[in-house]
C-alpha cells in the first residue's frame, strides 16, 4: 500500500485496537484462477500475531492459496471538499483510516481449534446483545453446519497502517475541516472527524 510518510501509522496497539473495532475485512488471495477476495468476519488472535476466520466450504478461493495473503480492514471514510480549506490553489480529497495485514494462510482442521474460532466469532458479535445467541457445539444443526465451512489462520508477517486525515495540511484547515464534517449527518463523516480531533490531540 502507498503510504506518504506524513499518513504511515506503526504503533502495534493502535493497529491492533482497529482490526478489533473493525473487524469485517477483505481476504485477498492469489492462485492457479488469479486474484481472489472474500467479505469475511476475522478475528485477531489474542497474542497479536495471527488473523482467525472462517468461509464456506463451497467457495473455492480456500483451495488454492499461493504464497502470501492480504487482509484489508477498511475504516472510516470521508470526501473532503476544497471549498472547505478556503484556500486557493487546493483540490478535493478522500480521508480514511485501513489496515493491511500481509501472511501465510493455513487452513485449521483439528475440530476443537474449529469450535474455537466460531464460538470466539459469535461471542464478539452477540456480546452487546441482551439476549445473545449462544454458540452450542453440541447442538444438531451446530454440528450439521460445521461441515458446511473451513476454518483457518493467517500468521501475520507484517502490517502497514494508513490514516488519511489532512496531516498534510497545517492545523487551522484541519480543524476546518473537522468542522464540516461534524456538520455531516453520516456516520463515517462524523467518525473521521473525531480521528482527526484525536490526532491533533495526541500531536499537540
Amino acid at each position: 500500500m502507498y503510504i506518504p510518510s506524513s499518513f504511515n501509522v506503526t504503533d502495534a496497539a493502535q493497529l491492533h485496537a482497529f482490526m478489533r473495532t473493525h473487524s469485517f475485512a477483505t481476504l485477498v488471495t492469489n492462485g492457479g484462477a488469479g486474484l481472489v477476495a472474500t467479505h469475511l468476519p476475522i478475528l485477531l488472535d489474542t497474542d497479536g500475531l495471527r488473523l482467525l476466520g472462517h468461509m464456506a466450504k463451497a467457495n473455492p478461493q480456500w483451495r488454492d492459496v499461493q504464497g502470501e495473503s492480504l487482509v484489508i480492514f477498511p475504516g472510516p471514510h470521508a470526501y473532503v471538499s476544497a471549498s472547505w480549506y478556503e484556500t486557493p490553489g487546493t483540490v478535493p480529497t478522500w480521508n480514511y483510516a485501513t489496515v493491511h495485514a500481509y501472511g501465510l494462510f493455513r487452513l485449521i482442521q483439528a475440530r476443537e481449534k474449529v469450535h474455537d474460532i466460531l464460538k470466539r466469532t459469535v461471542s464478539l458479535y452477540e456480546g452487546n446483545k441482551t439476549q445473545p445467541w449462544r454458540y452450542d457445539d453440541s447442538d444438531p444443526g451446530v454440528i450439521r453446519r460445521l461441515h458446511e465451512i473451513v476454518a483457518f489462520e493467517i500468521e501475520i508477517g507484517r502490517l502497514e497502517g494508513k490514516w488519511k486525515l489532512n496531516q498534510n495540511h497545517p492545523d487551522e484547515v484541519r480543524r476546518k475541516v473537522i468542522n464540516a464534517l461534524q456538520k455531516k449527518p453520516d456516520a463515517n463523516s462524523q467518525a473521521i472527524a473525531t480521528m482527526m480531533v484525536d490526532y491533533i490531540e495526541r500531536k499537540n
